[in-house]
């Protein structure tokens, strides 16, 4: 299983990024993806998921900002990521959930500031 984020950044806050997640070593058609993330000094917090069938879930803190989506086709899941506030800074995984085992990527720095 691999999972590879990429598309973070600096960004000034009431900004956009899009994150993107390469899956590879799976059946990702079949499988829950989410995205969670790490700001500095916190635990880790689970920001938005996505079951095989499109079903999505949003943390209240992310609803109304972010969307998450997937392409069955290119083996890539994206977070949609609107009117960013500082407090989105953090480190964003990518997650997949295969055969009941939970598997994260490495990470891509998200920064918003101005």
């Amino acid at each position: 299983v691999q999972l590879v984020e990429s598309g973070g950044g600096l960004v000034q806050p009431g900004g956009s990024l899009r994150l993107s997640c390469a899956a590879s070593g799976f059946t990702f058609s079949i499988s829950a993806m989410s995205w969670a993330r790490q700001a500095p000094g916190k635990g880790l917090e689970r920001v938005s998921g996505i079951t095989a069938d499109g079903s999505t879930y949003y943390a209240d803190s992310v609803k109304g900002r972010f969307t998450i989506s997937r392409d069955n086709a290119k083996n890539t899941m994206y977070l949609q990521m609107n009117s960013l506030k500082p407090e989105d800074t953090a480190v964003y995984y990518c997650g997949g959930r295969v055969y009941g085992h939970d598997y994260w990527g490495q990470g891509t720095q998200v920064t918003v500031s101005s």
